[in-house]
């Protein structure tokens, strides 16, 4: 372990990164906050379409390059989805190459995940060992005490780590991809100096402090006060936070409660949640003990409690009253690691099902030759190849300087989260009675994998903000075509050309998009089943808009079916781009690679197909949606399950 600590820190001190490994700080960005109008819509539904986030835009907001934000519009807008873009330098590319295999020997030769999970705790060896890998400060600058990563890096590093031990790769994401993350974002130069050279060097452990009791996905709803002292130096804070990751284990403590704030046009005063950053030393901070879970054993999970705790004025993390602007971006920022995470854990799980598959012999024969083990190991690959290809899609993206990628960044957490659970499940199923064994190690990671649904946003309440998010960019868009329609004469070719492109949807001409030119020549048909499905997508969207205006934040069983129609189309894009630059550039797996996007955009153009004719135009879809609605009343007024026993008894 001291041989590979050492190996590792002799690579960082070789030379300071550059700045574009992010060693410069980050910038806090100036475009409309993660939290707004869509996002409010989804968690507390006080919120128009039209409101919220149209208010605090800038008038010269440039138009967003997000291919997400583009599909709810009709648009083909291919900047930042083709080519698959490839963001390291030459020097970059070979830090990481000499940082993998150290890391990787670590966790294998070191760390021991069934040990973690029997202990409930990650051990202390392995706890040091990280240390000295530097892996509590990956995206730190190297200035203060860090690696120095960029996300396309950091990504890589968190792939390994999801291919050996979830719990250890909670326990450092909570640190780095949430707890401190923060600071990174939003820190002024002063909290960066004190705060990250200690947890870079896991001197101090970092935690993110936002669940309560009372509010889970409305994280609104808060009810930890700060108060500000009438000499302005300090806040009270008083509150609980329920089930934080590394909550005994943290000594820093990025933590979100209501504060007053006045506004200074009408002088009114309201609550607003403000973030802080608050030290266990500080006094009144005190935790639970660590909570029984179903999984992620060895992470710390515990209540944390303030009592009266006196959190000097400096330490507010951005602006008074915009915490949960702070709140929402940290958790934006780090769901691509999220991604990387769980495209290692479902590369690990795979090799154990083919292995099994290779070797079982049943009614004589192996089993890898049976159809239905052979399509089991490729949908497997599938789910594998999407999440990989959406991960390192995000990642460099945000290293290329976007900042419009949240609906990029919700698809990749929902969609990464659930085809973990999936891969791994359909794991246990070819292994049959030995995967139900805990020798193998497949049940602990079944159970690791169910948390990643859950937390950092469910799974449901980032559908309501996929599809919302999106609905509110193409409700603006529409708007601005009513505002043309009361000067007609002015804006007569904007009104012209949106009649031509509504026209020939309707009679099924189609809109002239196309990804010929960006796609490869051998992928042609599957790039024609991608434009289809949007153009079918964004017919739907425009309708139900027209339809249901802003009441269409009420309709929930049409929302989660557009956000899974734009979850399929987004995974079409970004496979059909990552295999495209593996045909152009002649890789060894190229035509693996061409199948795997292939079946992929069979199945996913079906599913749009299908669904959106349902949506669109078939009255049963209405009836199902009123049947669901009626069930589930009767289910809470009888408290459980309406039908008898078959039996009457």
């Amino acid at each position: 372990m001291q041989t590979v600590g050492r190996q590792l820190l002799k690579l960082r001190g070789r030379s300071p990164r550059p700045s574009e490994f992010l060693g410069q700080p980050w910038p806090v960005p100036a475009r409309r906050p993660y939290a707004s109008g869509a996002t409010q819509a989804a968690l507390d539904k006080s919120d128009t379409l039209s409101s919220g986030a149209a208010t605090k835009e800038k008038p010269a907001k440039a138009e967003s390059k997000s291919f997400a934000v583009g599909m709810f519009k009709g648009q083909l807008i291919t900047d930042q989805v083709f080519p698959y873009p490839s963001v390291l330098n030459e020097e970059q590319t070979q830090f990481l190459k000499e940082m993998v295999g150290p890391v990787s020997r670590f966790f294998e030769e070191v760390n021991d995940p069934a040990k973690n999970d029997s202990l409930e705790q990650v051990e202390e060896t392995t706890l040091q060992g990280l240390k000295e890998l530097g892996a509590f400060g990956l995206q730190v600058p190297t200035e203060l005490g860090g690696v120095g990563l960029s996300n396309t890096q950091y990504a890589r590093l968190a792939e390994i780590v999801g291919t050996h031990d979830l719990g250890v790769g909670v326990t450092l994401g909570a640190h780095q991809s949430i707890g401190f993350k923060g600071i990174l974002l939003f820190g002024t130069k002063a909290q960066k100096e004190k705060y990250l050279p200690k947890v870079a060097s896991g001197e101090c452990i970092a935690a993110f402090c936002l669940t309560e009791p009372s509010s889970g996905s409305d994280a609104a709803s808060i009810r930890s006060s700060a108060v500000p002292s009438p000499c302005g130096k300090y806040f009270t804070l008083n509150g609980s936070k329920l089930w934080i990751s590394n909550g005994g284990l943290a000594d820093i403590f990025t933590v979100f409660a209501k504060t007053p704030v006045t506004d200074a046009a009408t002088g009114a005063v309201k609550e607003k949640i403000t973030a802080f950053v608050v030290e266990r030393s500080f006094g009144g901070v005190t935790h639970g003990p660590p909570e029984k879970k179903m999984g992620i054993k060895a992470s710390n999970t515990t209540e944390v409690y303030f009592d009266g705790v006196r959190v000097p004025s400096e330490n507010v993390l951005g602006e008074v009253g915009g915490g949960f602007k702070v709140a929402m971006y940290i958790l934006n920022n780090g769901r691509f690691g999220m991604a990387a995470t769980l495209a290692g854990t479902m590369k690990a799980i795979i090799a154990k099902a083919v292995d099994h598959a290779t070797n079982r012999t049943q009614f004589g024969d192996k089993i890898h030759n049976f159809g239905l083990i052979q399509e089991k190991l490729a949908r497997m690959a599938m789910l594998q190849y999407v999440t990989e290809s959406m991960a390192y899609m995000l990642s460099a993206n945000m290293d290329q300087g976007s900042t419009d990628f949240q609906i990029e960044a919700a698809i990749s957490k929902i969609f990464s989260s659930e085809a973990a659970w999936k891969v791994t499940d359909e794991c246990i199923q070819i292994m049959g009675g030995m995967g139900f064994m805990k020798e193998p190690g497949v049940e602990r990671v079944l159970r690791d994998t169910r948390i990643f649904r859950i937390f950092e946003g469910t799974n449901d309440i980032l559908r309501l903000f996929v599809a919302l998010q999106g609905c509110m960019d193409k409700g603006k868009q529409l708007s601005g075509l009513g505002n043309a329609l009361k000067n007609p004469l002015g804006n007569a070719g904007l009104l012209i050309g949106e009649a031509s492109k509504q026209l020939k949807r309707r009679v099924g001409l189609g809109s002239g998009l196309s990804l010929s030119g960006v796609v490869h020549p051998e992928l042609s048909q599957s790039g024609e089943l991608a434009v289809q499905a949007l153009e079918q997508f964004a017919t739907v969207v425009e309708a139900k808009l027209i339809k249901h205006k802003k009441g269409i934040v009420n309709e929930q069983f049409l929302l989660q079916r557009l956000a899974d129609a734009a979850i399929d189309l987004y995974a079409m894009v970004v496979v059909l781009s990552r295999a495209s630059r593996s045909l152009s550039e002649g890789h060894p797996a190229a035509q693996h690679e061409k199948m795997l996007c292939n079946s992929w955009c069979i199945e996913a153009s079906a599913r749009i197909r299908e669904n959106m004719a349902m949506l669109n135009s078939d009255p049963r879809q209405q009836e199902l949606f009123r049947n669901f609605k009626g069930i589930s009343q009767a289910m809470v007024e009888r408290g459980g399950v309406v039908t008898s026993n078959p039996l009457g008894f």
